[in-house]
């Protein structure tokens, strides 16, 4: 890789690839559709791209929709829907991020599945931190943390509410994450996700944060859209507006490295302590399984 440097290194953790990270980010309107019906529409947005990004990442739950019913529709891992989302990944020769409710033997999981631009299992990743009630309910936890390589960089894996968390982040920087993809389902009253903590998450460690939402009215919840990349430095890159689109930014693969230099918080911390703190169990590579 072009820039693989070290954690801790003068230049920071990030490894990145030798040009700008494409991002894609789908933020469909909520709609009472089929799985099936769901892809085929993801399938047209990324025809329209033409090759023009490196990874699509949808939201939260995008196959169902996260206010209908997403447990009771949940599929096995590497089931129909996956077969056909891996199907439109390798048609449009693009890496792409699918969040799905996902059936094991020990209950349902929030997932994003990660697939390569060949179609093949990069990592299936189950969320970790169940925030309310109602998804301690309905879904079990993951345990184990997303890390991905696309197109020469490291790309972090979290879901919705666990960017909220500053050390779930710093573990990714830590691990070498350049990038951080999040899919989340975030509601209107929940906009200070999209618009300060996102940025905060970004500016304090150096990597681009992306976080991929729902546009529109699904049951009574009112999603906020906003879709939003940050550099580096927390500026914004790109973000969407409150209806359906695609939201297109690049990270330049240097951005990491410069927001490391001129002394992001995390390069600060790990500074003054003499180089970076263990990352702990967060840190490692989510297991690749299935095809």
């Amino acid at each position: 890789m072009a820039a693989d440097q070290a954690a801790g290194g003068p230049d920071g953790p990030a490894v990145t690839g030798p040009a700008p990270l494409r991002l894609a980010l789908w933020q469909p309107e909520a709609r009472d559709e089929t799985p099936a019906e769901r892809l085929a529409r993801l399938d047209a947005a990324m025809a329209a791209l033409d090759g023009g990004a490196d990874l699509v990442l949808t939201p939260e739950l995008f196959l169902t929709g996260y206010n209908a019913g997403a447990a009771a529709a949940a599929e096995r891992p590497y089931g129909p829907s996956a077969r056909a989302a891996a199907a439109i990944a390798r048609r449009h020769r693009t890496a792409l991020v699918l969040g799905y409710p996902e059936r094991a033997d020990d209950g349902v999981a929030i997932s994003a599945l990660c697939l390569g631009p060949g179609g093949e299992t990069l990592a299936d990743y189950a969320k970790r931190r169940l925030m309310s009630d109602d998804e301690r309910a309905a879904f079990r936890p993951g345990s184990v943390p997303g890390l991905i390589e696309v197109a020469g960089w490291r790309v972090g894996l979290l879901i919705c509410w666990e960017v909220v968390v500053p050390e779930d982040v710093r573990a990714l920087a830590r691990a070498g994450a350049g990038a951080v993809v999040v899919p989340t389902a975030l509601r209107r009253q929940r906009a200070v996700v999209a618009r300060a903590v996102v940025p905060a998450r970004a500016f304090e460690n150096g990597v681009a944060v992306a976080l991929a939402n729902h546009a529109g009215r699904e049951g009574d919840w009112d999603y906020l859209g906003e879709s939003v990349v940050c550099g580096p430095d927390g500026r914004d890159l790109a973000r969407g507006g409150a209806g359906e689109e695609m939201v297109l930014a690049a990270v330049d693969p240097g951005a990491p490295a410069a927001a490391w230099r001129g002394g992001c918080p995390l390069a600060e911390l790990d500074r003054s302590q003499g180089g970076p703190a263990a990352a702990g169990a967060m840190v490692g590579h989510a297991p690749v399984a299935g095809g």
